[in-house]
C-alpha cells in the first residue's frame, strides 16, 4: 500500500513513542500525538485516556493508520491492565473500526510467550507460530490485542501487525537483552515496514534487530519488507564482563520473558 501521510501515535509520551516521534517523521509520516499525559513542546497533542472513547473517536477521525503504543507497560493489578490495555485497546479498535481506519500497527510483546523457552545453541529459532504463554498479566494483555486484532480483521477488514518488540533502547543494557535488542533505527524501519506493506491482513511479527544472539524467527518481520540494520553484539563483550554469560539454571535466563517471570517490574502510577 502507499504511504499513510497522517499515522496517530498513541502512547507518544512514552519511551517508546518518543523514540518513535523523532524518527518517523524522516519517512515522510505526518504524526498526530495521544498521551494520557501532556507532551513537552508538543501543544497539539491529545490528552486523553483509553477509557475516553469520544476522544479517541475524534484522535483517529481522518488518520490513514495508527501506531498503537499506548498503556501499561509493566506488570500492574489485573483491574488495571484490564482498563488500560484490554478495554482500552478495544476502545480503539472500535474507534478506527467507526472511523474507517484501515491498519493498526499494535505494540504486543515478547512477554506474550515469556515462558518459552530461549533456543540453545544449534537450535531452530523460536517460530512466530509458538504457542503464546505470557508472564505476566501484562503479557496476556498483548495476547488479548494479538486476538482482538485478528478478530477485527475476519470480522471487519481492519488490518493489524502485531510486532511482538523485544527491547527497544539505544542500547541493551543486559545480557540477556542482547538476543531481544531492536535498536531506535531499527524500530523506525519494522514500524515504517508495517505501515507500507501490502495485504497483511493479520500479521505477527518479532520485533528485534539482527542480532548474532538472536531467539526468534525475523522471517513474517522481513517479509513485510524490513530490512534491520543492527546488531547487539558490539554491546556483549562490556555486558558479559559485567554480568557474565546466562544461566540455563536460572529461572530469569531460562524463560523468554527473563525476569518478568519470577519478579516483574510493577507500573509505578
Amino acid at each position: 500500500m502507499p504511504a499513510p501521510r497522517t499515522v496517530l501515535l498513541t502512547g507518544a509520551a512514552g519511551g517508546l513513542g518518543t523514540l518513535m516521534r523523532g524518527l518517523l517523521p524522516a519517512y515522510g509520516y505526518d504524526l498526530r500525538l495521544l498521551d494520557l499525559t501532556p507532551i513537552e513542546g508538543e501543544p497539539d497533542a491529545v490528552t486523553a485516556d483509553l477509557g475516553d472513547k469520544a476522544a479517541l473517536r475524534e484522535a483517529v477521525r481522518g488518520v490513514d493508520a495508527v501506531i498503537h503504543l499506548a498503556g501499561i507497560s509493566l506488570e500492574a493489578s489485573f483491574d488495571k491492565i484490564l482498563h488500560s490495555n484490554i478495554q482500552g485497546t478495544y476502545n480503539l479498535y472500535e474507534a478506527a473500526r467507526e472511523e474507517g481506519v484501515g491498519r493498526i500497527v499494535f505494540a504486543s510483546s515478547n512477554h506474550a510467550i515469556g515462558y518459552t523457552r530461549p533456543p540453545s545453541a544449534g537450535d531452530p529459532l523460536i517460530p512466530i507460530d509458538t504457542p503464546r504463554r505470557p508472564d505476566t498479566f501484562y503479557g496476556l494483555s498483548k495476547s488479548f490485542g494479538e486476538d482482538l486484532a485478528q478478530l477485527y480483521w475476519d470480522k471487519h477488514g481492519l488490518e493489524t501487525v502485531s510486532v511482538r518488540i523485544g527491547s527497544c533502547f539505544m542500547e541493551p543494557t543486559s545480557v540477556r537483552m542482547l538476543s531481544v535488542w531492536m535498536s531506535p533505527g531499527d524500530g523506525a524501519r519494522l514500524f515504517h515496514a508495517a505501515l507500507t506493506a501490502e495485504d497483511v491482513r493479520h500479521t505477527v511479527v518479532y520485533g528485534s534487530s539482527d542480532n548474532t544472539r538472536l531467539w526468534w524467527d525475523l522471517t513474517t518481520a522481513r517479509s513485510l519488507g524490513y530490512e534491520p540494520q543492527d546488531d547487539s553484539e558490539q554491546y556483549a563483550e562490556k555486558l558479559v564482563a559485567e554480568q557474565g554469560e546466562l544461566d540455563p539454571h536460572n529461572p530469569d535466563h531460562a524463560h523468554l520473558g527473563g525476569h518478568f517471570v519470577t519478579d516483574p517490574p510493577i507500573w509505578p502510577y
